[in-house]
């Protein structure tokens, strides 16, 4: 009969790449004090990341080694899991628009749920809790203009609208139009003005 680090790694095996791999998962091989004592045996041989407490992933191999699942979607399947959003940065964001050349040295996210530090190996990635209004319209260009504009600040907001307002398509306008309400005066105001006058 095969080990339960064993059953456990045919699991993972079987799930695609970035699912968490979670205890509560895995109650049907084993009992609860067992699997996290056979995840923390399988961590600690490298053949599961653990992520965050409780949260493990497979890792990828390549013809180089094993390496980290994609970080994107790792952070998808973990905004499931623990139902929040989690969206790239401002400085990411303002960087992205093209508003800014520089490029964030640590990798830190947005998310509606509490700040957490996560581990892809040895790259460190942070969620920080951001206001619901800077996670507003995620995953769309409107939300990235959102949150590169929050970064950037009142002092620029006047050249950042100029810069991004003529390259957004009418949907991201619209996108645009509606997330206004939930927006601070220094961004709404300049923005319904420019919206107004198209």
């Amino acid at each position: 009969m095969k080990s339960l680090p064993e059953r456990i790694m045919e699991h993972a095996e079987a799930m695609p790449e970035a699912t968490p791999i979670c205890p509560a998962d895995l109650l049907h091989l084993g009992k609860r004090s067992a699997v996290n004592q056979a995840l923390s045996r399988l961590a600690r041989s490298d053949r599961l990341m653990r992520i965050y407490q409780g949260v493990y992933m497979r890792p990828i191999p390549t013809r180089f080694g094993s390496c980290a699942p994609s970080i994107q979607e790792s952070l998808k399947q973990l905004s499931k899991l623990w139902g929040e959003t989690i969206v790239p940065n401002g400085g990411v964001a303002a960087n992205w628009l093209g508003l800014t050349t520089q490029n964030p040295i640590r990798s830190v996210y947005l998310t509606s749920g509490r700040d957490r530090r996560l581990y892809f190996g040895r790259h460190p990635v942070d969620l920080r809790n951001a206001p619901r209004w800077q996670l507003a319209a995620p995953h769309t260009t409107a939300g990235v203009v959102i949150r590169a504009l929050a970064w950037l600040g009142p002092d620029e907001i006047e050249n950042s609208l100029d810069t991004v307002l003529p390259t957004l398509s009418k949907e991201d306008l619209e996108e645009l139009a509606v997330a206004r309400a939930t927006m601070p005066n220094w961004i709404e105001e300049p923005l319904g003005t420019r919206l107004a006058h198209g």
